[in-house]
């Protein structure tokens, strides 16, 4: 009996070796790291999701994926990029746009460019360029991003057509793109988003555009001469932050500082007060000073683009041997707060914390990262039901705070 009992911890403890190395990237070899496919295949044109625009219409979404040409890897990361523009302008096909995404296609990451609503020229023409407007579709950009992060998730859990790992999705962009993809890591609580901008009627955070019940959260931030509204959005157990950024920066302040020169200011904070911001709170962090270089140097300058280029490689690639972003798996973390009975049969109950800034939002994730249930907390005493819920373990997240394992039998 001994001996049974050995060989079976043996095989369990060998299981949840191979599961963990299974749920990691392997950076062996080069990968991630060299250029290891001379080709990349670039799909156009995919479709990733559709949303009301400024403009009142229907705007479909697209996006360029691009992959290493012959790559027989089945579970890839994926870095998704938005461009820049000043959510007025640009487009996916930007020449910066092609360029990184071909350049790490080749290291071996699945890319994708994708184009966002921006405000429409007849908004503007008809008088609605203004900061209200501006900051409405900064807010649709971020929605967007994040349909574009659930559409790989989606991918992953359903026709696997782009062989990518659901738990290695990074957002990046360039200026206005790197605001969106700020967002998608850091804005996270509807009480964050100015009341002029009317959140609830433009779909809340996580927006409408496409692909729901997959989680949006990023494995990282790439944040190229992009700035926020207040460097407290980034909180603890946010996703690892890169910055890159010109302290000479003229449009999209290096510190702190006005943008809009042509509209009402809006006060903005950049790169060089969010990753000290990063670095309190606890979070993995990269900031690369580009001294005396003006704004998105790396879009006109190859020597820029290469010290960008760089910057990326080298952030993420640590991060693709550590475990991922936390998608309710049977090793999830242990509970951040007190859940009982946890296992249960019917209902969990929590107590949340007093500090807590009530009402938040809460997902419960399955093991694919798919939301199978929503909530909205207005006190501390709460009740998670099962409902229709299969036995397993599911991950509930609540927006800004740690999240807590849950299983039902």
């Amino acid at each position: 009996m001994k001996s049974l009992l050995l060989l079976l911890a043996a095989f369990v403890l060998a299981g949840t070796q191979l599961a963990s190395a299974q749920a990691r990237i392997d950076t062996t070899r080069g990968r991630y790291y060299q250029p290891r496919f001379a080709n990349v295949t670039t799909t156009s044109g995919v479709v990733y999701g559709a949303a009301v625009n400024s403009a009142g219409a229907t705007q479909q979404l697209l996006m360029d994926i691009y992959q290493p040409t012959g790559d027989t890897v089945s579970r890839r990361p994926v870095i998704i990029f938005a461009h820049q523009g000043g959510f007025i302008t640009g487009s996916k096909t930007d020449v910066y746009m092609i360029d990184v995404c071909t350049r790490f296609a080749k290291l071996g990451y699945v890319t994708a460019s994708i184009d966002y609503r921006l405000l429409d020229f007849g908004t503007i023409l008809g008088g609605g360029f203004d900061t209200v407007n501006i900051a409405k579709s900064a807010i649709r950009g971020m929605q967007d991003l994040r349909a574009a992060v659930r559409f790989f998730r989606k991918d992953a859990a359903t026709t696997k057509t782009y062989k990518v790992n659901p738990a290695y999705i990074a957002v990046g962009g360039s200026s206005a793109g790197a605001f969106a993809a700020l967002e998608v890591g850091y804005l996270d609580k509807a009480s964050e988003v100015p009341a002029y901008v009317g959140l609830a009627t433009l779909g809340g955070i996580e927006g409408v555009s496409g692909n729901p019940g997959y989680s949006s959260a990023p494995l990282a931030v790439l944040n190229l001469s992009g700035a926020t509204e207040n460097p407290s959005l980034i909180e603890a157990g946010n996703a690892p932050l890169l910055s890159v950024h010109g302290t000479a920066d003229a449009t999209v302040p290096y510190l702190q500082g006005r943008v809009g020169s042509s509209l009402p200011p809006k006060y903005v904070y950049g790169s060089g007060r969010l990753n000290p911001r990063a670095t309190q709170v606890g979070i993995t962090n990269t900031l690369v000073r580009l001294s005396r270089a003006g704004h998105i140097p790396f879009e006109s300058s190859s020597l820029y683009a290469d010290t960008t280029f760089r910057a990326i490689r080298d952030f993420l690639r640590p991060l693709l041997a550590r475990a991922g972003t936390t998608l309710a798996t049977a090793k999830a973390a242990a509970p951040a707060l007190p859940a009982y009975p946890n296992p249960a049969t019917e209902a969990v109950r929590l107590q949340l914390p007093a500090s807590w800034r009530l009402p938040l939002d809460a997902q419960m994730l399955d093991a694919t990262g798919r939301v199978v249930q929503t909530l909205h907390p207005a006190t501390p005493e709460l009740t998670v039901p099962r409902g229709s819920l299969a036995p397993g373990v599911y991950l509930l997240r609540f927006a800004g705070q740690p999240p807590v394992r849950i299983e039902f039998k």
